[in-house]
């Protein structure tokens, strides 16, 4: 094999999946990996650090095209649209290869390192986009609690959506979902009775 073969990267990737779901993380060996894709461990080492690398060496860039996405929006944007649109566009991608989205699923839930990594993946672009509000003027409060809140619905869309049918589509499920989030909050911003007349507060607008 050439040593700047085209499409190395994606062939290695392709491999350590593949051979992650059929023997585990922890049994898979670099060399493996690099045979199964037919090239080197130097070429693999070209491309990732480590094995674990090929699991989120994506991370980069969805920072940044959360950041953009949240910067481009129309200025007269809600703080949750525009984390909205951001989550949105990173479903769009992850769209793009649905069989290759569940497969990075199924190793990453199976090994309670990797689950731990996952997490901290989505704390880091919950901060990305907390920043980005700010960014836009948004108050550090608002624009916390915008991002956290857009990270949980995208975590429970992403559930919903890689054990769901084929066909469906993330960004529908994260939309739908948002809609439903917003309406149980004014739901339960609005008074409700209680015994003696008096009522819960209101959790403002």
């Amino acid at each position: 094999m050439g040593r700047w073969e085209p499409n190395a990267r994606g062939r290695l990737a392709q491999a350590a999946l593949t051979l992650y779901n059929e023997k585990g993380f922890d049994a898979t060996t670099v060399a493996e990996i690099s045979a199964r894709a037919g090239l080197s461990e130097r070429t693999f080492f070209r491309h990732f650090p480590d094995k674990r690398e090929v699991l989120f060496s994506g991370t980069e860039m969805v920072r940044d095209l959360l950041a953009r996405t949240i910067a481009e929006v129309p200025a007269t944007a809600a703080p949750v649209q525009a984390v909205g649109a951001a989550l949105g566009a990173v479903c769009g991608i992850m769209q793009e290869d649905p069989e290759r989205v569940r497969l990075r699923d199924s190793v990453v839930s199976a090994h309670t390192e990797l689950r731990e990594r996952e997490l901290i993946k989505l704390a880091m672009f919950a901060s990305v986009m907390t920043e980005a509000l700010i960014e836009r003027g948004v108050s550090e409060r608002v624009a916390n609690l915008a991002a956290e809140q857009g990270v949980a619905i995208f975590k429970v869309a992403f559930a919903l959506w890689v054990r769901g049918p084929d066909g469906s589509k993330l960004t529908d499920i994260l939309h739908e979902l948002m809609a439903e989030a917003r309406g149980v909050l004014g739901a339960v911003s609005r008074p409700h009775s209680c015994a003696g007349g008096s009522s819960w507060p209101t959790m403002g607008p």
